[in-house]
C-alpha cells in the first residue's frame, strides 16, 4: 500500500473525499489542499480514471526539510530518479509553496529541474529534455515553510480536462466545478428517479456533458489518451487495462439509463459549441441543444421533478453586473412560475438577485472568480419579501396619477419615475411598442458623499422590483448609467444590437433603440413641442436644426407641411431619420435631409422657412465641425443665424436642456421672446421642471405666437 494525494479546487475537499470513498478508496481523508489516501497503485489509477472532482493525483516519493535553495537541490538529488524516468523521457517540474522558505517559485522550479537532470547526466552522460506542455513525467514539488514534498504527478494534464473540449474555445466553467454543482443539486439521485435536467444558459455545454456522464456511469477519463503515469517507469499496464475494460462495460450498460437532458442558450455560437462538444463526448444524438432565451424556458410536460442548473454570465465591471440584472430576474421569474416541484442550482458570480430565496448556498471559486452556488427548492408561493417597497409604492402611485392622462392623450412612451425618492436615483421610462412593454432605466451618477456599497445595494433592489411593479418582463428592462455628456458622447455607441422598436406618438410611428446609444432616439420631454409643430405645420416650410432622429420632422410632415429640411452632422441619426420618414410614408423629395455642421450651414442658407425648431446639444464637438459648441456661450450667434432664415412672420422655437442655462438679455432688443418652458414640460416630467427650457422667438415688429 502506498500514500497518494488528490488535489481539488478550493472548497471541494469534502466532496472529493466522499467521491473517492464511493470509488472504493476507503482510506480517503481530508487534508489541507486536498485528500490523502493510502491504496494500491490500482487504486490510484482508478482515481485518475473515475474522479470527476480531482485536479491531480500525486504519488509522494520523498519528504525532507530545506532551509534554502542548496538544501532543496541536495534533497532532490537524494532521490533515485532512474526509478521514475530515463534520459529518453521529457520532464516538467511544478512548484507550489505556502510560506515557503524559497519565495521565488520559478527559481525553485529551476533548481529542482537541475537536480534531476544533473543526477541522470552524471550517471549516463546524457540528460532528459524539458517539455512544459506535455512531458512524459511531471514532477510536483510543494513547500510549506521548510517542509518539502516531492511527488510524481500521475495525472499529467489536470484531470478536469476530459478531452471533449476543443482547444481555443473559452471555458468559463471548469468541468470539476460543474460536477460540484451537480452533486450539490443531488443530480445522481434525481437522475436515478427519472428526473430531467435543463441548462437554460448552457454556454459550451459543460454541465450537460458532466450530467450525462454521471447519469450513464461514464468514467470522465475515458476520452483521455494521455495520463502522467503512461511514461513513468513505475507504471504497471496490467493494472490499468482491466480498469479501462470495466469502464467501457459500465458505460455501455449506463447508456440505457440516460434521462432527459436539455440545453438552451440565446447565443447561436454557444449553441454550436455545445453541440460540437456533445458530439465529441459521444452524446450528440442524445442531448439536444436549442437557441432560446431564458424567458422562453418550459419544463417537459411529462417530468414533474428535475433540476434546472446553470452558470449565468458574471460581468466583471460594475456596469456589466447591473446590465445582467434583467437576465437574473428573468431566470428567477421563469423558475418561480414554470418549475414548481423542481430544484434549481445557480452559480452566481455577479451578486444579482433572482427574486427567490436560496434554500442553501456555498462559496465556490470558479478559477479566480469568487461565486455563490445557490440552491433553490421551487415550491408554490416561494420567493423573497419584496425589497424596495417604498419604490414600488411610488411607482404604483405615479402610474395611477398618469393613467387617465395617458389614455386621454394616447401616449405610449412616457416617464413614470424620475428620482422621486433620493435613495433611488433613477429615471424610468416606459415604451409601449408593438413588441410589448419595455423599460428604459437610467441611473443618475451618485454624488461622492453617498456610500458606494449602500448605493449599489439599493440600485440592485430597485432593478429587481421594477419589472414586477410595472408589469414588464425582466428581459425587457434596459439599464444604463446616465452621466454628463461631452462632445460626441451622445452619438457614441454603447452596443451593436441593432434592435429597433416602433412606438406611437400621436399620428407618428417612430423608431427607438433602447440599447445601442445613451439616448433612445426620442426625447420624451419634448412631446408637447413636437405635437404643437404638427398642429401648426400645414402648408408651412419647416426647418429642423440638430434634427437628431427627426421626430419633429415626422410630426410636421404628417401635419401637412409644404416642405421639411432636417440638418444634422451625424450620418447615423440622419439614416435613422430617413427610416422614420419611410415608416410614415413621407419618403418624398419635399422632405430633405442635410448632413452638415448646423452653424456653418446657416451661414450659407439662402432659403426662408416659416417654422424653425432649434434644439442644439449643450456641448458638441466633431472633426467635421469648426470648433466646439457650448450652447451657453454660443446661443446668441446661433439664434441670430437661425432667425435670419425665417420668412416674414416666421417663428423660431429654441430649446435647450443645459441645466442652469440663462438666455442672454441682449436678445431682447432685436427679438420678441416668449418663455414657453412651463407649457412645454409634459405632465410626466413635471417632477423635474428644469429638464429643458423653451422659447418662442420672432424678430421685433412681429408678435410671438
Amino acid at each position: 500500500m502506498t500514500d497518494f494525494f488528490g488535489t481539488a479546487p478550493r472548497g471541494f475537499e469534502e466532496l472529493l473525499a466522499a467521491e473517492l470513498r464511493d470509488l472504493g478508496l476507503a482510506s480517503a481523508r481530508v487534508q489541507r489542499g486536498g485528500v490523502a489516501f493510502t491504496e494500491s497503485l490500482a487504486g490510484a489509477y482508478r482515481a485518475c480514471l473515475w474522479s470527476r472532482l480531482a485536479n491531480r493525483i500525486l504519488l509522494p516519493i520523498a519528504r525532507f526539510e530545506a532551509q534554502d535553495e542548496q538544501a532543496l537541490y541536495t534533497g532532490v538529488q537524494g532521490i533515485d530518479w532512474s526509478a521514475h524516468l530515463g534520459v529518453e523521457n521529457t520532464l516538467a517540474v511544478d512548484f507550489t509553496g505556502v510560506r515557503a522558505r524559497i519565495d521565488h517559485s520559478r527559481f525553485a522550479q529551476q533548481r529542482v529541474k537541475d537536480a534531476i537532470v544533473d543526477q541522470l547526466r552524471d550517471a549516463s552522460g546524457a540528460r532528459p529534455t524539458v517539455d512544459t506542455d506535455q512531458p512524459d513525467v511531471r514532477v510536483n514539488v510543494h513547500m510549506m515553510d521548510a517542509a518539502v514534498t516531492v511527488a510524481i504527478d500521475l495525472s499529467g494534464e489536470s484531470l478536469h480536462q476530459r478531452g471533449y473540449r476543443r482547444q481555443g474555445r473559452g471555458a468559463p466553467l471548469k468541468e470539476n466545478v460543474a460536477v460540484a454543482m451537480l452533486l450539490r443539486g443531488d443530480w445522481p439521485a434525481l437522475a436515478a428517479q427519472g428526473g430531467a435536467l435543463i441548462d437554460p444558459m448552457c454556454g459550451s455545454g459543460t454541465l450537460l456533458i458532466e450530467a450525462a456522464w454521471m447519469a450513464t456511469d461514464t468514467a470522465p477519463g475515458l476520452l483521455r489518451t494521455r495520463f502522467g503515469f503512461h511514461h513513468w517507469r513505475g507504471h504497471d499496464d496490467t493494472l490499468w487495462k482491466p480498469l479501462i475494460d470495466e469502464a467501457l462495460e459500465r458505460q455501455k450498460r449506463g447508456a440505457e439509463k440516460l434521462p432527459t437532458i436539455l440545453g438552451f442558450d440565446q447565443d447561436k455560437e454557444a449553441v454550436a459549441a455545445s453541440r460540437d462538444h456533445l458530439r465529441r463526448a459521444g452524446l450528440g444524438d442524445w442531448v439536444p441543444v436549442e437557441c432560446a432565451e431564458v424567458g422562453q424556458l418550459q419544463r417537459p410536460a411529462d417530468r414533474p421533478s428535475g433540476l434546472v442548473i446553470t452558470n449565468p454570465p458574471y460581468g466583471q465591471r460594475l456596469a456589466e453586473q447591473h446590465e445582467l440584472v434583467p437576465l437574473y430576474l428573468s431566470l428567477g421569474q421563469t423558475l418561480k412560475t414554470g418549475f414548481t416541484g423542481w430544484r434549481a442550482m445557480v452559480l452566481n458570480g455577479s451578486g444579482c438577485a433572482l427574486g427567490l430565496k436560496p434554500e442553501r448556498s456555498w462559496q465556490v471559486f470558479n478559477g479566480p472568480i469568487e461565486c455563490r452556488l445557490e440552491r433553490f427548492e421551487l415550491q408554490a408561493g416561494g420567493g423573497e419579501a419584496t425589497p424596495a417597497q417604498d419604490l414600488v409604492n411610488r411607482l404604483h402611485k405615479n402610474q395611477r396619477q398618469l393613467k387617465k392622462w395617458l389614455a386621454r392623450e394616447a401616449i405610449h412612451a412616457y416617464r413614470v419615475y424620475d428620482a422621486d425618492i433620493p435613495e433611488y436615483a433613477l429615471a424610468v421610462d416606459v415604451y409601449n411598442s408593438e413588441d410589448g412593454r419595455w423599460l428604459h432605466v437610467q441611473e443618475y451618477a451618485a454624488p461622492a458623499t453617498v456610500d458606494t456599497g449602500k448605493a449599489q445595494a439599493r440600485l440592485r433592489a430597485a432593478l429587481s422590483v421594477l419589472p414586477g411593479a410595472l408589469d414588464t418582463s425582466p428581459s425587457k428592462l434596459v439599464y444604463k448609467v446616465r452621466q454628463r455628456q461631452r462632445g460626441g458622447q451622445q452619438v457614441q455607441r454603447l452596443a451593436e444590437q441593432g434592435q429597433y422598436l416602433e412606438v406611437q406618438e400621436g399620428p407618428c410611428r417612430l423608431l427607438v433603440n433602447l440599447t445601442d446609444h445613451l439616448d433612445t432616439g426620442l426625447f420624451l420631454d419634448h412631446r408637447p413641442v413636437r405635437q404643437w409643430i404638427g398642429e401648426q405645420a400645414k402648408d408651412q416650410h419647416f426647418l429642423n436644426l440638430y434634427a437628431y432622429t427627426g421626430a419633429a420632422t415626422v410630426h410636421a410632415g404628417l401635419g401637412g407641411a409644404a416642405s421639411t429640411t432636417s440638418v444634422d452632422l451625424s450620418k447615423t441619426y440622419l439614416a435613422w431619420l430617413q427610416q422614420n420618414l419611410n415608416r410614415n410614408q413621407l419618403n418624398s423629395p419635399v422632405h430633405a435631409l442635410v448632413q452638415a455642421d448646423v452653424m456653418g450651414w446657416l451661414q450659407h442658407c439662402d432659403q426662408r422657412y416659416d417654422l424653425i425648431f432649434l434644439d442644439p446639444p449643450s456641448f458638441s464637438s466633431s472633426k467635421r465641425m469648426a470648433g466646439q459648441l457650448d450652447i451657453q456661450r454660443d446661443h446668441v450667434a446661433l439664434i441670430q443665424a437661425a432667425a435670419a432664415c425665417l420668412s416674414e412672420d416666421g417663428l423660431l422655437i429654441f430649446s435647450t436642456n443645459r441645466k442652469g442655462f440663462k438666455l442672454d438679455p441682449a436678445l431682447q432688443e432685436p427679438f420678441s421672446i416668449e418663455d414657453r418652458t412651463a407649457w412645454s414640460i409634459p405632465k410626466d416630467f413635471q417632477r423635474r421642471t428644469w429638464v429643458h427650457g423653451c422659447w418662442f422667438i420672432k424678430p421685433r415688429g412681429l408678435s410671438a405666437v
